[in-house]
């Protein structure tokens, strides 16, 4: 019989007070007897509505089954035919908007803990079992990757897995994408995020980093073949550790060319509100300011070489997932920390867990809220925040109710660091030096379904395509367009 428990096995979690203070990770996971209890509460239904909530279709039933048995070795193998990132998802997945919001004990209770499950089996795997790295003979076919975010990797192992030889150039230094550089290591360690990265490089995928496509080469020259002048110079690259240089990655592929090519760039250029006193010291994009705390471990300083500057009070403008890790990385560095979000608690994109660690960790809330200028002192640092209240009004065309000033409501925030995390857009370099790319006017790459972009051998997806969006989303776009260059490129 099942365990008829109406109550997830709750996650064990550092102290507020505790955790407030360090960049460990907040969640423990569970242990095997938790994730075995857990498991046991699943139905094991045979029509699985829990998997048509999953963007890269994981056979949930099948592996929480194995857990249930106490096999941990076959449950991971089960998940990674179809998610070649477990650990990760099972961390930073909205499971409850997706496969948790289908399962059938969420209608008499609380749904199955399935993304704590496939986090437990990952994190086995990678602790005590072993992570296969099995692939077809090679086929002969080449496709070049561009980003080596959640939708490039993706795509690059599927591809990888099918036979191809696949090459993926990362502009950064290290690999990962938003997955090193967007995410606080209190969610998501970044120890972890390179050991799934290494477990692809198993399947034979090489990963050039310091590489800027549209900048050291071109789509069209990746699909041509690439010319030598173009390569940078490697004292141009620098010597990180963790660095393969272009040069020497590239150097004997100059005279071939790649049969495909998958763009899953993202959407790495922040949005700003346009309000006064942006520009002044003590303002960051939450890109900036999260990929400094986040990549660059500015945490750390003076150990790392990176400082960032965060004055005793700071405001975060916005409501999403962003917003919450910049607020709660402002935190853990000792700031008073306030999101101002222009709606109510009840429309915030934030995943309601983040927002509930975010209060116990000490996060002011300003709802109904919206910024209208930031002032500065004599000397051009921030001082202050001008604010007014909002109501909301009628909805919008996403259905969503409008927020409207209430007349009169202005005051002042006194702060000295601003946060923006109001969403992101596609870098337009790619669009720019690939002028037969269709794109929106937003800047996105139109694409069909399976991620074919209108350009013969060009795919995309992730953000690059729908703008700032979900790690899980952008993994399923990677895995439908290799999917797609498949197909196309079979014979």
């Amino acid at each position: 019989m099942p365990n008829m428990s109406l109550k997830k096995n709750p996650m064990p979690e550092q102290e507020p007070a505790i955790r407030a203070a360090n960049f460990k990770e907040v969640a423990l996971g569970y242990t095997r007897e938790i994730a075995m209890a857990e498991a046991d509460r699943c139905l094991g239904c045979k029509h699985a509505p829990c998997v048509t909530g999953c963007p890269v279709n994981v056979p949930i039933p099948s592996f929480i089954a194995k857990i249930k048995e106490g096999d941990f070795q076959a449950a991971y193998e089960i998940i990674r035919t179809q998610n070649g990132l477990p650990a990760i998802c099972g961390r930073v997945c909205p499971q409850e908007t997706q496969c948790e919001s289908k399962c059938v004990r969420g209608i008499k209770g609380e749904p199955v803990g399935i993304g704590r499950l496939e986090r437990f089996a990952a994190d086995w795997a990678m602790n005590e079992g072993q992570v296969s790295a099995e692939t077809a003979p090679k086929n002969g076919k080449r496709a070049a990757v561009v980003g080596s975010g959640p939708a490039g990797l993706t795509c690059a192992a599927d591809l990888a897995r099918a036979g191809w030889t696949v090459t993926v150039y990362e502009a950064l230094h290290t690999p990962g994408g938003v997955l090193m550089y967007g995410i606080p290591e209190f969610r998501l360690p970044k120890a972890l995020v390179q050991k799934e990265i290494d477990n692809i490089r198993k399947l034979g995928v090489e990963i050039v980093t310091n590489a800027v496509v549209g900048r050291a080469m071109t789509i069209d020259e990746l699909l041509t073949g690439l010319r030598r002048e173009q390569v940078p110079s490697q004292a141009s690259l620098g010597d990180s550790k963790e660095s393969q240089s272009l040069v020497g990655a590239s150097s004997d592929l100059n005279d071939d060319k790649y049969d495909a090519v998958f763009v899953g760039s993202g959407a790495g250029l922040p949005n700003f509100q346009k309000i006064p006193g942006e520009s002044l010291c003590g303002v960051y994009s939450a890109n900036e300011f999260l990929t400094r705390i986040n990549l660059m471990k500015a945490y750390t300083f003076p150990q790392a070489d990176t400082p960032v500057k965060v004055g005793q009070r700071v405001a975060v403008i916005g409501g999403g997932n962003v917003a919450m890790d910049a607020a709660r990385c402002a935190r853990r560095l000792g700031a008073e920390v306030s999101i101002v979000y222009r709606r109510s608690e009840a429309e915030m994109p934030a995943r309601a867990e983040e927002v509930h660690h975010a209060k116990e960790e000490g996060v002011n809330f300003l709802m109904l809220t919206n910024p209208t200028a930031i002032k500065g002192d004599e000397n051009g640092f921030v001082s202050a925040m001008t604010c007014v209240k909002m109501a909301l009004g009628e909805p919008d065309a996403r259905g969503r109710r409008r927020p409207v000033v209430i007349e009169g409501s202005e005051f002042e925030l006194p702060v000295e660091t601003v946060i923006v995390a109001i969403g992101n857009s596609p870098n337009p370099l790619i669009k720019k030096t690939t002028p037969d790319l269709p794109t929106e006017t937003w800047g996105g790459i139109t694409t069909d379904e399976m991620g074919r972009c209108g350009k013969l051998h060009v795919y995309a997806g992730g953000d690059a395509v729908t703008g700032a969006a979900t790690v899980i989303l952008a993994m399923g776009a990677g895995k439908k367009a290799a999917k797609a260059i498949i197909e196309d490129h079979q014979g």
